[in-house]
């Protein structure tokens, strides 16, 4: 729309809105000058948005697939120095990059010409930063610029070819090195370059657990420059844990002793665990607790024994059953009656009946059981609960990652064209969306996610209440319940995985979803239901390890779905043959990258060893996207409607032009 055509009508409609409007813009000067910068940013190319999910702990194939770019930054410095550097001179580079701090140290250590090294060294990050700077507008690379050192990097990335300016580059880098700042400043480039190459990091979901590290990703995640996250089943637990739910709270410590990952909960969120092992040596002390031995672990080299690790395993394992069956019992419409098991077991033969079937225990030892009331808590038990769960709400590092989790958090998201969710959108035997019943109303697709969404932030944030406990209770239900779109199968057989043998009853049937979905038209019903555009938007998807050594691909209905969960959890690793995927969505198209293991950050400082990453175009676009074909440009578009609205209140009087 021109300046002139907006009628005066419009503008007395708009008047309140267009004084406020003007006190930012107050003159027909400035706001003329906001509408050709924003005109003009429009046509720059949309920024490289990075999509990771299901990391599980795993910090350094993580962080280092953070700081390569998911090997963008090697990529970028092979267009620049294609034929001018060895290939050992462009992998120290690159690792540099990825570890300022580490590496500097190394060569201060090796290097004999130590401001040789420094001089040509700045010269080739100022190339490699003036590259990834091209893309984004000089007001945007400023804001991204380390303060100290703002200016410098400024004149350096802006360098012009003209031979009298030569000598005023190289005083710079000289002084820099003169001064002793080479090496601070180095840092402060790598991570200027580092921040550039990501412009929006997308994670869908499972953050925590398996992995040794679930608070140093989450501590990476909450620095970030511009992320969101949609949450996993196992990011919901650490969230309900963190709210004092303390069937949760026994989830955590479950799955934290069964990965052998108690240092996460105790070393690094400060949780007192000293009354759960007290517990277990009072109660299980004499028992072997076998079945309860940590996944994948021998032994351990310090701290906790593998034996005390397995007895407190065992323990919260008794209290989380015990836990889950009061909501199984409150909540009827959650259908999950088939997990409540303590009461099937005969206590005098140690067997356990299910669906009319005999089943022999595996552990025939259980203390605190009364057969009588076999889900009733002891009073020990009791208060052992209440003590973590004071623990639990106190760990103020915890509280902080897990309002990350909800500031920067949702169940779902649609992001420039695309629809990020972790698990699924539950679905019946036919190919319909699944119907929940919900206090008395009944939910579906996306509004099903939008409600369960809301019910979790009521279950941190409202105090205690009756409705609250409703809303708790569902929270509880998105990580094992049968229409949950976050686990996606219709029941969780933890209690059969440990105690019996026949692993037909560790079974977990699908959710009809994961059949449903290989087929276009069903992703486009999905995608329309959320409001996309079916035709060109895709699903992007992670919970369940895609097998690609068994030759599945991670791109389904004729690309309208992505599935990207590629196994940076080691545990996974077996099962899909890789350590994770990146989607990456640039200018140019979707492009999927597929990562081999990581050896460690130790070796990539001291060896400059990479992730050695293979790429496959998913999609090419037509034209290449810029600004204005993203949602931020829409946004965009709508601030130059606004500005030219004021452009026409001046010129007619409606509102005063300032001075």
């Amino acid at each position: 729309m021109t300046i002139n055509e907006f009628t005066n009508e419009e503008l007395r409609a708009e008047l309140k809105f267009l004084n406020l409007l003007s006190e930012k813009f107050p003159s027909i000067q400035k706001a003329s000058t906001e509408i050709i910068n924003l005109e003009a940013i429009l046509r720059l190319p949309k920024g490289t948005e990075h999509f990771l999910t299901d990391i599980h702990g795993e910090y350094e194939t993580f962080t280092h697939v953070i700081r390569n770019a998911s090997g963008v930054v090697r990529r970028k410095i092979e267009d620049i120095f294609s034929n001018t550097l060895r290939t050992k001179e462009k992998d120290a580079l690159a690792t540099l990059i990825y570890y300022p701090e580490e590496k500097v140290d190394l060569v201060m250590s090796l290097e004999k010409d130590l401001d040789e090294w420094y001089m040509i060294t700045l010269q080739r990050l100022a190339m490699v930063a003036r590259a990834a700077a091209s893309k984004y507008t000089r007001s945007k690379v400023r804001k991204a610029m380390p303060d100290d050192f703002a200016y410098i990097i400024d004149e350096l990335i802006n360098e012009r070819t003209e031979k009298n300016k030569q000598e005023y580059y190289n005083e710079i880098i000289k002084s820099i090195i003169n001064i002793q700042r080479a090496k601070p400043f180095i840092i402060a480039f790598c991570n200027f370059i580092q921040r550039l190459m990501i412009d929006r990091l997308h994670i869908i979901g499972d953050i925590y657990d398996r992995g040794p590290s679930s608070e140093k990703v989450m501590d990476l995640i909450s620095k970030h420059h511009s992320v969101d996250i949609q949450w996993g089943n196992h990011d919901v637990i650490w969230m309900g844990a963190a709210a004092g739910m303390k069937v949760y709270i026994a989830t955590v410590l479950r799955i934290s002793a069964r990965y052998e990952n108690l240092d996460t909960i105790e070393d690094a969120y400060g949780i007192n665990l000293l009354p759960l092992a007290t517990f277990a040596m009072k109660y299980y002390g004499q028992d072997s607790s076998d079945i309860f031995a940590p996944k994948g672990v021998e032994r351990k080299q310090d701290g906790k024994s593998i034996h005390l690790v397995k007895q407190m395993h065992k323990a919260i394992s008794i209290i989380q059953f015990k836990l889950e069956a009061d909501i199984i019992k409150r909540n009827p419409q959650f259908k999950m009656d088939d997990r409540l098991l303590l009461d099937k077991i005969d206590y005098e033969k140690k067997n356990i009946t299910i669906d009319g079937k005999v089943y022999l225990l595996k552990d025939k030892f259980f203390p605190t059981i009364d057969p009588q009331d076999p889900y009733k808590l002891t009073s020990d038990e009791d208060e052992l609960m209440e003590m973590l769960k004071t623990s639990f709400q106190k760990s103020v590092l915890l509280q902080e990652h897990v309002k990350v989790l909800y500031s920067k958090g949702s169940m779902f998201l649609t992001y420039n064209g695309n629809l990020l969710y972790h698990g699924c959108v539950p679905m019946t035997d036919d190919g319909k969306f699944t119907e929940l019943e919900i206090e008395g109303n009944r939910y579906q697709g996306k509004e099903l996610l939008e409600r369960l969404d809301l019910m979790a932030r009521r279950a941190y944030f409202e105090p205690i209440t009756d409705s609250n406990t409703v809303n708790k209770d569902y929270m509880w239900y998105l990580w094992c319940g049968p229409e949950s779109p976050l686990f996606g199968k219709k029941k969780m057989s933890t209690f059969e995985r440990y105690f019996i043998a026949d692993k037909e009853t560790h079974t977990e049937e699908k959710n009809p979803y994961y059949k449903f979905r290989d087929q276009e038209e069903v992703c486009k019903t999905i995608l329309s239901d959320f409001g996309l555009d079916p035709d060109i938007s895709h699903i992007i998807n992670g919970h369940v390890p895609v097998k690609a050594i068994k030759g599945e691909s991670p791109i389904k209905a004729n690309g309208r779905l992505l599935v990207i969960d590629g196994g940076m959890s080691v545990p996974y690793q077996h099962v899909t043959g890789l350590s994770g995927y990146t989607l990456i969505y640039n200018s140019y198209g979707l492009v999927l990258v597929e990562h081999n293991q990581f050896k460690s950050i130790k070796e990539a400082i001291t060896h400059d060893s990479d992730i050695i990453s293979s790429r496959k175009i998913v999609e090419i676009n037509s034209q290449r996207k810029r600004v204005e074909d993203t949602d931020v440009g829409k946004l965009i578009l709508n601030q130059i409607r606004d500005l030219k609205m004021l452009l026409a209140a001046y010129r007619k009087g409606f509102v005063k032009v300032g001075i």
